[in-house]
């Protein structure tokens, strides 16, 4: 059985726990509520262009409206361009972001390393983001493509953008502050909370 000052540091830690989390998620949703059009455009951009590589097409244009980034793509053609205009909603694979900066933010107290751990955490975070965006695009445009025989149809080739995207829409955008919480508690943490208490020895 516990002692009461091992109870009582228990419900300290657990105390703090709370406190950092609640006070993390009010504080990152206030601030993300600021940064997230410009954090959207900006990542919408980026992957844009890889797309626009791969898929040999130009980006002409991009806008943004009520949280929605427009990109213009645009493909040479014999007889005239064709023009597509995708559109991403940034909140669809952004949600998530003020849950997963506070669950990183609690982590703290039983991890080491916490700025490597942070900042891996916070690189993986945009990099799913990334995905999510690029096989979006990546998708709609083969797709597009393929029905108007510009690509030779390819099952195999649209059955990867599409996994991808599906993929990445509904497990790791769902999932991903406890994925990222998960990564983050099981490569730093510290030795202490691994070591069992050890059994009080009793004297007769």
């Amino acid at each position: 059985m516990q002692n009461p000052r091992e109870k009582l540091l228990h419900k300290s830690l657990i105390f703090k726990t709370v406190f950092i989390f609640l006070s993390a998620y009010l504080i990152s949703l206030f601030l993300w509520i600021q940064i997230k059009d410009t954090y959207g455009y900006a990542m919408t951009a980026t992957a844009s262009m890889l797309v626009a590589e791969v898929k040999n097409v130009q980006v002409e244009k991009m806008w943004q409206e009520k949280g929605i980034v427009y990109t213009r793509f645009c493909r040479s053609m014999r007889k005239e361009d064709l023009v597509i205009d995708l559109a991403c909603k940034t909140s669809s694979y952004t949600f998530n972001v003020p849950l997963t900066l506070s669950i990183m933010a609690s982590l703290c107290l039983f991890i080491t390393r916490r700025r490597r751990a942070c900042a891996e955490a916070a690189l993986l975070l945009v990099v799913v983001h990334f995905i999510y965006v690029f096989s979006l695009e990546a998708e709609h445009l083969t797709e597009i493509f393929m029905g108007n025989g510009i690509e030779a149809i390819s099952r195999l080739k649209f059955f990867l953008y599409q996994f991808l995207w599906g993929f990445t829409d509904n497990m790791l955008i769902r999932c991903e502050p406890f994925l990222i919480g998960f990564y983050m508690y099981t490569r730093y943490n510290k030795q202490d909370f691994k070591k069992p208490i050890p059994a009080k020895i009793q004297h007769r």
